[in-house]
């Protein structure tokens, strides 16, 4: 409704409208109308325009088939904590087709690190080969790799829902061999244990252990699928004072039996699992079954996981016994599920109770929704519960999100608010905005308020410049205050076609476990970067495309030719969106169209240029997630519509259970 106040300035523009309206038809009337002034050609100097800018299409090189490659030079200084050391090296990546031997993707670094731990400057690597879409007769098809990998796991294994396994890194080969129609699927791979090192060029440091494992899965029946899959491993992966990885002594065997029944609307998987090692033997089991019935689905099962049970060179569930069962209703206006879980100790030594959590969205309109969670942590000696409660609208000045947290558990109380902004941008860019107001009190500490404002995205400043990152500004006030800003950007400036220099600066006080998360059986959070760090980076960055023009990445003879990009992210509120305070997935294997594989960067960020028009598949291989962040089932694999000179932005969060 318009304010009174204006009322009369309303009344008097609209008199004055009225009336140049009357007036200008007898004006127009009584004058007779203007001669039109005479055509005059005017002529442009082509001396005087400005030189195009050149155009990447004039100097692409047709032959041969399709490929493409980047060089990057990086120089970086790191302070981490009390240690400051330097990296200066190079990264190479490529993406290539073959006629009769697949597709292959690389990625490979090399740089020279002064980083402390008593070893004195030296050069570390790492280097990572994909051969995928190796076709043989039977319709069998081979994907093999070597160079710096991830333990894979089989289709059935890898797909849970309450618990995950762990992937464990190593430098050796791998192969993996599929068959659709059979239903069958086998891998193999051995190698050198180690962890990811490095700052803004990732590298790998190899242990002395080594990594041993043999997968496969078949299907007995249409309805019924076995898999086995076993994984020897010297060492285990542990936080060390700054935050990274480090191997410590011990060999870990452990062994997987799974079977699955999937019907038209039920399905039923069961897992066996065993290890040996220097924690111990120690065995496990769980069951997990599904019913859908309309809009209903619903999911239940049983645990049983001894002390001591390990898998790879990371922590998994154990100690841990009993019962969950979830529901979910699923309607255009309505969404809601509740879960419980009853939980015991199989030694007494660990958490026993009751879980139990419940949410609930409803779409008022088709731009507009509204929603809450509530999670309930009962022991013996204490109820611990949190909150969740958020309105989302999207309107023309994007998406609006706002999120009130709240926590209590025994010896502290947070809550936090939120105000997440989606802004629209012209194309090319992209700005998402972050402010929040949250408050700890912690029993023996006292109270510390802290405000933020957040803001993540990128812009094009000229044709040749561009702004990425985020930025975040905290203030705090009181005893675990902290005062400072976060920073991630990059400026980048094409310098020449192909050529680009980017600089970056890097400031970060450490990422903590968030206090709204109190699920009892999620896997504590290992790998925090727990000192503050901050770095400056310099990298000149080398791209080309080559191939026949008819031949673009997934294309047919003739098809023209955009580019997909996007970022892996850790979706803390599940609405599917990057907020600019949500932090980036990094090192994850992302496939396009099962042919061709990158890892993010540290960004979270992925790239395939020149990918052909029409429809194609991303799809996220989780193994470098942190747990207990997992990708689900409806954002694993993506589908995207690429457009003829348009770049595709594709942004996949991992979610965890609420």
């Amino acid at each position: 409704m318009t304010p009174p106040a204006r009322r009369p300035l309303a009344a008097s523009i609209g008199w004055l409208l009225t009336t140049c309206a009357l007036v200008a038809p007898v004006q127009a009337w009584d004058e007779p109308p203007p001669e039109p002034p005479a055509f005059q050609d005017r002529l442009i100097d082509p001396d005087k325009l400005a030189p195009l800018p050149p155009d990447d299409e004039e100097t692409y090189d047709p032959s041969g088939l399709p490929r493409s490659w980047r060089l990057e030079l990086v120089t970086s200084q790191v302070e981490r904590g009390d240690d400051r050391f330097g990296e200066t090296g190079a990264s190479f990546g490529g993406l290539w087709e073959t006629e009769d031997w697949g597709n292959f993707s690389l990625d490979a670094t090399v740089f020279r690190s002064d980083q402390g731990r008593g070893l004195g400057s030296r050069w570390i690597g790492t280097a990572t080969l994909w051969q995928r879409n190796l076709r043989f007769d039977g319709g069998w098809r081979a994907e093999n790799g070597l160079g710096v990998l991830n333990t894979p796991l089989t289709p059935l294994q890898r797909d849970q829902y309450r618990f995950f396994l762990p992937s464990a890194p190593y430098s050796g080969l791998v192969t993996q061999w599929d068959n659709a129609g059979k239903g069958r699927h086998f891998f193999g791979g051995f190698g050198q244990a180690g962890v990811f090192t490095g700052a803004r060029v990732v590298g790998f440091d190899q242990a002395e252990g080594q990594v041993g494992t043999l997968g496969a899965q078949w299907r007995w029946s249409p309805s019924w699928s076995g898999a086995a899959t076993v994984l020897a491993t010297d060492g285990r992966i542990v936080p060390d004072d700054l935050g990274s990885g480090q191997y410590q002594d011990g060999r870990t065997e452990a062994a997987l039996l799974s079977s699955a029944w999937s019907g038209t609307r039920d399905k039923l998987k069961l897992h066996l699992h065993t290890s040996r090692g220097f924690l111990g033997d120690a065995s496990g089991a769980w069951a997990d079954a599904e019913s859908r019935r309309g809009r209903y689905t619903h999911s239940y099962g049983l645990f049983r996981l001894e002390p001591g049970l390990a898998w790879g060179a990371l922590p998994i569930n154990n100690d841990a016994q009993g019962a969950y069962w979830r529901t979910s209703y699923s309607h255009p206006r309505w969404t809601w599920s509740a879960a419980i879980d009853q939980i015991d100790s199989v030694s007494g030594s660990s958490f026993e109770g009751t879980y139990a959590n419940a949410f609930l969205r409803y779409q008022a309109r088709a731009n507009f929704g509204v929603g809450g969670g509530l999670n309930v942590r009962r022991s013996q000696t204490a109820t611990d519960f949190s909150t969740r409660w958020f309105a989302d609208r999207r309107a023309r000045w994007g998406v609006t999100r706002l999120q009130l947290d709240q926590a209590h558990t025994s010896d502290r109380d947070d809550w936090q608010l939120s105000l997440d902004q989606d802004l629209p941008m012209k194309t090319g860019s992209r700005l998402t905005v972050s402010g929040s107001y949250g408050v700890e009190d912690q029993d023996g500490i006292g109270r510390t308020d802290t405000f933020s404002l957040a803001a993540l995205g990128g812009i094009e400043l000229t044709d040749r410049l561009s702004l990425d990152g985020n930025v975040r500004w905290l203030h705090g006030d009181g005893p675990n205050a902290y005062r400072g800003t976060d920073i991630n950007l990059s400026l980048n400036w094409r310098v020449a076609s192909h050529w680009w220099l980017t600089a970056t600066a890097y400031n970060n006080r450490g990422e903590q476990r968030s206090p709204f998360q109190l699920d009892p059986l999620a896997p504590p959070d290992v790998f925090l970067r727990i000192p503050r760090e901050r770095s400056v980076f310099l990298s000149l960055r080398y791209e080309r495309q080559s191939g026949t023009a008819a031949m673009v990445l997934g294309g047919m003879p003739g098809t023209a030719a955009g580019s997909i990009a996007g970022s892996v992210f850790l979706d803390d509120n599940g609405d599917g969106v990057r907020s600019a305070s949500e932090l980036p997935a990094a090192n994850v294997t992302v496939i396009l169209d099962g042919r061709y594989s990158v890892r993010t960067d540290s960004n979270g960020n992925f790239e395939f240029p020149r990918v052909a028009v029409g429809a194609h598949t991303i799809e996220v291989v989780p193994d470098n997630l942190p747990l207990p962040w997992f990708i689900d089932e409806g954002s694993e694999r993506r589908a995207v519509e690429v457009r003829v000179r348009d770049s595709e932005r594709v942004d996949i969060g991992a979610r965890r259970q609420r």
